[in-house]
């Protein structure tokens, strides 16, 4: 099967300054250098140092003037996310874009992070959560658009409230659900509140649809020996078109995240059969992304168990 060929029309970010997390590989990699290639001025947080030196000669290869920079960032430590958040305000620079992209996705066995989180929920959600409180002021600064990244795996599911750190009964994928799913409800009440408050910042969230990207593959960092059997299903698919590629799986985050006509509180991902590939716009919430009551439950609770705190 062909695939159609689509884009997405970035503006020039000549001035701005744009964060992204998990710019490495994969699709970071492809969203950082379309963000370069339009003159963004970009801080890529990286766990790894070795793989961003790399991400950056690959960017400044199709860019050769493009203004990229690494932090370090690891986001299984809420110590880490606090540190990168002081040394960016140290810098001063406001913030005008800030894509939250990375994620870890179904460690075979319950790990934890440094702070003794389920490490998808920790990782995904609650790190994240931490870096826009830890980045507020720059990000106010920016009156920035925050992007946050979700998964198709959000479509169904639910948080288990009753434990969230998976601790009794752990489902690798029950709890990837949960991490994308708390994590596109606090991006929704991130732009509720930022309206309500007066915060000046914009928020709204994507997903990629399907891809093959390194989430599923082989991870000894996470417990995975092997690559799962679903990435190679997915492979398969994507050779033939049925699926994306991390080149078109990254459009729905660009659009969100830079592009003029993509509004605060919507969702976006792509446009073809199932949402799973295609063009990037806007498509109507998951049912467990609707509740505002639950948006409101787990930015709470988020704040408390990160340790941060919003503008009041």
């Amino acid at each position: 099967m062909a695939r159609t060929k689509t884009d997405v029309t970035v503006p020039s970010l000549a001035g701005k300054t744009v964060v992204v997390t998990g710019a490495s590989d994969g699709m970071g990699l492809h969203l950082a250098t379309r963000l370069a290639g339009a003159g963004a001025e970009l801080v890529l947080p990286v766990r790894n140092r070795r793989k961003g030196d790399a991400a950056l000669a690959a960017i400044r290869e199709r860019h050769p003037r493009a203004a990229v920079s690494l932090r370090d960032l690891d986001l299984s430590s809420l110590e880490s996310v606090a540190a990168l958040g002081a040394t960016l305000r140290d810098e001063g620079r406001p913030i005008h874009v800030l894509i939250n992209n990375a994620g870890v996705m179904h460690p075979p066995t319950h790990l934890t992070t440094a702070d003794g989180f389920e490490l998808q929920f920790g990782t995904n959600h609650l790190a994240h959560v931490a870096l826009v409180a830890h980045l507020m002021p720059l990000l106010r600064l920016g009156r920035a658009r925050v992007t946050s990244q979700l998964s198709i795996a959000a479509r169904s599911g639910e948080i288990n409230w009753d434990d969230l750190n998976w601790d009794r009964e752990y489902d690798e994928q029950r709890a990837y659900r949960q991490s994308k799913i708390a994590f596109g409800l606090f991006g929704l009440e991130l732009q509720r509140r930022s309206q309500a408050g007066g915060w000046g910042i914009t928020s709204n969230i994507s997903h990629p649809g399907l891809a093959a990207t390194n989430l599923l593959a082989a991870r000894p960092e996470v417990g995975r020996s092997s690559d799962q059997v679903a990435v190679r299903l997915i492979r398969a698919m994507s050779r033939v078109g049925l699926t994306g590629t991390p080149e078109t799986a990254m459009l729905p985050a660009l659009y969100a995240a830079v592009s003029p006509d993509g509004k605060p509180g919507r969702f976006y991902g792509p446009q073809g059969l199932g949402n799973v590939s295609g063009g990037p716009g806007e498509q109507q919430l998951w049912p467990p992304l609707r509740s505002e009551s639950e948006a409101a439950r787990i930015w709470d609770m988020s704040e408390k168990l990160a340790g941060v705190s919003f503008p009041a």
